[in-house]
């Protein structure tokens, strides 16, 4: 009983120490503080964004797998994606569609804009 009294405050307080959030945001934050949508293109900005942010679950190779085989490695597939809608509504976690990065914070604003505009101009081959 004595030794009860010693090692359930130790547990107890191990256990609280073990369990913690971090924002993502806080532990990587941007490295520049500048967003420039001025010259959005898709081999320049978009495609970059979205071998960075997306194709971990959604290349070719791991889309049947972890993406719902939604493809998203080459132009003609994000595409068809911005042209329906789905690929600007995951990323600014719209209603009706499932957001995405799946399990991980929204992306920034300046990579949600990035996406916007490029989708907004017609999501050209650029």
């Amino acid at each position: 009983m004595k030794y009860l009294k010693i090692i359930l405050p130790l547990v107890i307080l191990l256990a609280f120490q073990s369990c913690y959030y971090d924002k993502e945001e806080l532990l990587y934050p941007e490295t520049s503080s500048t967003c420039d949508t001025t010259n959005v293109t898709f081999s320049k900005s978009v495609a970059p964004l979205l071998s960075q942010q997306c194709l971990s679950c959604h290349s070719n190779s791991t889309a049947l797998s972890y993406g719902a085989n939604i493809k998203l490695e080459n132009y003609t597939d994000v595409k068809n994606y911005a042209t329906n809608g789905q690929l600007l509504g995951a990323v600014i976690h719209k209603t009706g569609y499932s957001p995405m990065p799946k399990g991980a914070s929204k992306m920034t604003t300046c990579k949600t804009s990035t996406i916007r505009i490029w989708v907004n101009a017609g999501s050209p081959n650029n």
